[in-house]
């Protein structure tokens, strides 16, 4: 049984086609800059006996429609499929499902209108995703559709927990709560962290750490999700790639008044010029952290803030949850930078979080634990894949459906 996972952003298209009896990638790639003179596919699939094979297309793409006959094209030429046909459904990653949304859902006139209500909410993310869905279904409209919602998995989170302390109208009428992201990622996590330590999900207290250019923190109280660190937007919370995280609210009116920025302006300044870019200048760890060793101390500032403020977020969460079985860290820099764990996770003792700097540097493709014999909590890392994650949740919604 084949599904093809799709993640469509505003000039891109990320997607992954998996056999799922056989736990399988048949085919993934990514199409960049559509509309762009110089757009490029870079599509991979897994010939006979598992040789992976890769092939770059260079040309004009002008939309999203060019771009999905293009992607066909690739699969096509690669011989993965005969035909699309061959395919039991399709899933689809969606940012923002609102309150409506705590499940997967199967995608019909109804699902489009509500993933159009709550737009507003996620207005760089959404609309392309739509555009994604609505393509895909015209071009395979007798194919299974499913929406997975980065939001969905924290929906679980008590009202105490998600509710703003702002005028109660501002939440009735415009939705303005904490929703939080990277729930499908959060979520996968968690079930190999069960699935690692021969345990129920439903009997763990965990809290996660997607670190990656955006970072998120969430605590999991038997399978559920108790409060995560983004709010209403990506915005809050941990220190990222290119966004501030937690601020003083009155810091965008001060720069207004100040230097008088737009709210535009602003918007740009908190997302994308900020975060460690803002601190150091670099926006990619593995740079920073070259840049510490040799020395530069806004380097070495941004590493301080950084862990400081997870370890911040750890602390929380502990008293949160009360009992905490498993810390895990994942995605690109919780995977990869184990200089980011053990800052992190120093001092931490006195919580029962203990790492063994030794099993901290050797790390497989597996979800690996890297805390001391003793330690009273575990501290894992595990590979994140969300896109596996959607194609499971795809999968189990048709079936069941």
């Amino acid at each position: 049984m084949k599904i093809l996972v799709i993640n469509c952003g505003s000039s891109s298209i990320k997607y992954e086609l998996f056999n799922m009896e056989e736990h399988t990638v048949l085919t993934s790639g990514v199409l960049e800059r559509i509309g762009e003179s110089n757009s490029k596919l870079k599509h991979k699939w897994r010939t006979v006996g598992s040789r992976l094979d890769e092939k770059i297309y260079e040309q004009k793409i002008k939309d999203h429609q060019q771009a999905f006959d293009l992607i066909h094209r690739a699969m096509r030429e690669s011989k993965v499929m005969k035909d699309l046909s061959e395919l039991a459904a399709v899933g689809h990653r969606v940012v923002h499902g609102g309150e409506a949304f705590k499940q997967p859902a199967l995608i019909d006139d109804t699902v489009l209108e509500g993933v159009r209500k709550v737009t507003p909410l996620a207005p760089l993310h959404n609309p392309a995703n739509l555009t994604g869905i609505e393509i895909a279904m015209k071009i395979m409209p007798n194919i299974p559709h499913v929406a997975v919602f980065d939001t969905a998995f924290h929906q679980t989170i008590p009202e105490y927990a998600f509710r703003y302390a702002l005028p109660e109208d501002l939440y009735q009428s415009h939705g303005v709560r904490r929703y939080g992201f990277h729930g499908t990622s959060h979520y996968y996590v968690a079930k190999q962290a069960a699935h690692h330590l021969n345990e129920s999900l439903h009997s763990l207290n965990l809290i996660t750490l997607h670190l990656g250019n955006g970072a998120s923190a969430a605590a999991i109280r038997q399978g559920e999700c108790m409060d995560t660190s983004m709010g209403l937007t990506p915005l809050e919370g941990l220190i990222m790639g290119t966004r501030s995280g937690d601020i003083d609210p009155a810091i965008p009116f001060y720069l207004a008044k100040q230097t008088h920025l737009s709210f535009a302006d602003i918007d740009n300044l908190l997302n994308k010029q900020s975060g460690l870019k803002g601190i150091c200048g670099y926006n990619d760890m593995r740079e920073i952290h070259l840049q510490a060793q040799n020395g530069n101390s806004s380097a070495q500032l941004a590493i301080e803030m950084y862990c400081y403020r997870i370890k911040k977020y750890l602390g929380a969460y502990c008293a949160v949850l009360g009992r905490v079985d498993a810390i895990v860290f994942t995605a690109g820099i919780g995977e990869n930078a184990d200089f980011i764990r053990e800052k992190v996770c120093d001092g931490l003792d006195g919580l029962g979080i203990c790492l063994d700097t030794e099993k901290n540097q050797w790390l497989g493709s597996d979800c690996t634990d890297i805390s001391t014999a003793g330690s009273p909590v575990k501290i894992l890392v595990v590979p994140t894949d969300e896109e596996w994650e959607i194609a499971q949740q795809t999968l189990s919604l048709v079936v069941s459906g």
